[in-house]
């Protein structure tokens, strides 16, 4: 059996999950409401404020989405009771992040700003301390959003190996290179 899979999904308190007939799965909390539709062959159900994931077979497809759904399922309940939460921080003389409601405006070297949406699920603030790198916080309940928005800021301006300019995720470590060394002869 699944590692991932087999392990009961325990429910903290004000937090609720309905199944469907058509295995879509409701999850509410205090941090809001998340939904997603599982597959028809997995069965999901809640007992004693546990919410567990079973498979038909021990088919290999049956295997995989065993432990996906498990774990999505998981950081479903996570993120409706206590939210997930991303830093990063623009290493880079002249980088800065403005938050102006949904909107990122972004300086980043280029010749132009860079302006992005960011989904309205999601809550945005920017820090500016003098001495310090800016810094761009995430938050909100859904850990597959929060996870793409702060790919596609990351992609803007990715770290390269030999400054460690770019943006990167807070205590991020990055593999650094040497430069060129003078050659003797």
């Amino acid at each position: 059996m699944s590692r991932i899979g087999k392990q009961p999904i325990p429910l903290p308190s004000g937090v609720s999950v309905q199944v469907s007939d058509h295995n879509a799965i409701t999850v509410k909390g205090p941090k809001g409401e998340l939904k997603r539709s599982v597959d028809p062959d997995m069965q999901v159900k809640v007992e004693n404020g546990v919410l567990m994931v079973g498979r038909p077979s021990d088919s290999k497809r049956h295997k995989a989405l065993h432990g996906l759904y498990r774990a999505l399922l998981n950081n479903m309940v996570i993120g409706v009771s206590t939210g997930y939460t991303v830093t990063q921080e623009l290493v880079g003389v002249g980088y800065r992040a403005n938050a102006n409601g949904s909107l990122l405006e972004l300086s980043l070297g280029y010749s132009h700003d860079i302006i992005m949406q960011i989904p309205k699920e999601l809550s945005l603030q920017t820090e500016t301390v003098k001495g310090k790198n800016p810094t761009i916080t995430l938050s909100g309940n859904d850990k597959e959003l929060i996870g793409q928005v702060a790919a596609k800021i990351r992609s803007l301006r990715s770290p390269e190996p030999y400054k460690g300019k770019g943006i990167r995720f807070q205590n991020e470590i990055l593999r650094r290179k040497a430069g060129k060394s003078a050659s003797k002869k």
